[in-house]
């Protein structure tokens, strides 16, 4: 069981950055792929990065890919994602989650565990 939460949400405006950090406990972390997701309202969740266990590999989505830098400390059992240039329509809850194995991927069905989710709004 691993437990998950996020923090470093808030309000940014257009152009603006923010870090997300995720906290992890309850298991060995580097065990562990970490992803970020989203969710704006009326839209499903949607897949944003993922990174390794060792951190060597990451995958981003098209619409983040340049702006946005997933990374982990293992020491410090914490996940982040980098933020820049924000736009309007980043705006959502944003979402770590985490599954046990070493390959990063993408669907968010293989991802066994969630954190409660964090509020980014981008401000034009």
């Amino acid at each position: 069981q691993v437990q998950l939460v996020e923090s470093g949400g808030g309000l940014v405006q257009a152009g603006g950055s923010l870090r997300l950090s995720c906290a992890a406990s309850g298991r060995t972390f580097s065990n562990y792929v970490m992803g970020w997701f989203r969710q704006a309202p009326g839209k499903e969740r949607e897949f944003l990065a993922a990174i390794s266990g060792s951190g060597d590999n990451t995958l981003y989505s098209d619409s983040v890919k340049g702006r946005f830098t997933i990374s982990r400390d293992n020491a410090q059992n914490t996940a982040y994602l980098q933020m820049n240039s924000l736009k309007p329509e980043d705006t959502a809850v944003y979402y770590c989650a985490a599954r046990l194995g070493t390959v990063a991927v993408t669907p968010r069905g293989l991802y066994g565990y969630w954190g409660q989710g964090t509020q980014v709004t981008v401000s034009s």
